[in-house]
């Protein structure tokens, strides 16, 4: 068993599912879209995680119109699968048939997890069998954001909706139990919710000891555009399995509806000085909700707010170089 102040290398070979001491092997599936600038970041991070099994890192670049293969084969990832075609469920799907390990964990790539994430998932999935999904905790930094942009996030940061939630992270992570709830993602954009409308509330848990920095848009028309984008996939996902009841269990995905008024009711009134904020929150929500309305719903293969590519101060950036 590797001790807890050694850094565990990056699995070349997924022929087993465990190494020689008998420690599973845990799976972390990327699907990466010209993320060239980042995924040496995100590598060089799993290369220095302490305290876990061996990692298996498959790395599925899609539609890349950048070196971001050719990037993480230098950081070390274990496999590296080309696609031509973007699509991030897709190419979910592809690293999913490359993958062998559990736990098993689906990381954007722009993440960069603190040293010791993936022994905390370990953790708190052998801790309780019951829980079939888990998710790290998250803080948004909106440091050199526009005003708007910083207001919004003062609101939607202490949004109730997230609590107990898979999405929004950038991390999710299944148990081997977990992952047998559903064959394939389906074609959907929004893949964190599909996940997180599979398990009930007692199946979901915190990985507490995880805190992941998430960077704001940088400029409020990036905001509006990630807004729009959201409500559009969740719109699209609620009516892919409403019509098709796209991987449903016996019981069925069970997509959260949204709570109109919770920004009101647990975040402003708790916090009155909070009330500018929350105008600023429910007028960006209202534009973002009419563009959705009135735009094209044409699929979205990806659609990523590059003025976020940006390192984030906190606990989670990595100063590593990629390797």
């Amino acid at each position: 068993m590797r001790g807890s102040g050694t850094a565990g290398p990056l699995v070349r070979s997924h022929r087993c599912a465990s190494d020689d001491g008998g420690r599973r092997m845990i799976s972390v599936v990327i699907a990466a879209h010209d993320e060239a600038a980042v995924i040496g970041r995100c590598l060089q991070a799993l290369r220095d995680q302490r305290g876990a099994g061996p990692v298996q890192v498959v790395v599925v670049a899609n539609g890349c119109h950048d070196n971001t293969a050719e990037v993480a084969e230098r950081a070390g990832a274990s496999v590296v699968i080309s696609v031509p075609e973007p699509g991030k469920s897709a190419a979910l799907v592809v690293g999913d048939a490359a993958a062998v390990g559990f736990p098993r964990v689906y990381l954007d790539a722009d993440i960069e997890l603190p040293a010791h994430a993936l022994a905390a998932c370990e953790q708190v999935l052998a801790a309780d069998p019951t829980i079939l999904a888990a998710a790290p905790r998250r803080h948004v930094v909106s440091t050199g954001s526009s005003l708007l942009v910083r207001a919004y996030t003062a609101v939607s940061s202490r949004h109730p909706a997230y609590d107990n939630s898979l999405f929004g992270r950038g991390m999710i992570v299944l148990s081997e139990d977990g992952r047998r709830r559903f064959d394939q993602f389906p074609a959907v954009v929004a893949d964190d919710l599909y996940l997180d409308s599979l398990y009930a509330e007692t199946e979901k848990g915190s990985i507490d000891a995880v805190d992941l920095a998430i960077a704001a848009p940088s400029t409020t028309r990036a905001l509006l555009r990630r807004l729009v984008r959201v409500r559009r996939g969740n719109a699209d996902l609620r009516s892919s399995i409403e019509a098709r009841g796209a991987g449903a269990t016996a019981s069925g995905p069970d997509v959260r509806r949204s709570d109109r008024l919770a920004w009101l009711r647990e975040v402003v009134l708790p916090q009155p000085r909070l009330l500018p904020a929350g105008l600023v929150y429910v007028g960006l929500t209202s534009v973002a909700a009419l563009l959705a309305r009135l735009g094209s719903r044409r699929d979205v293969a990806w659609g990523q707010d590059r003025t976020a590519r940006r390192s984030p101060d906190g606990p989670t950036a990595s100063s590593g170089p990629i390797s």
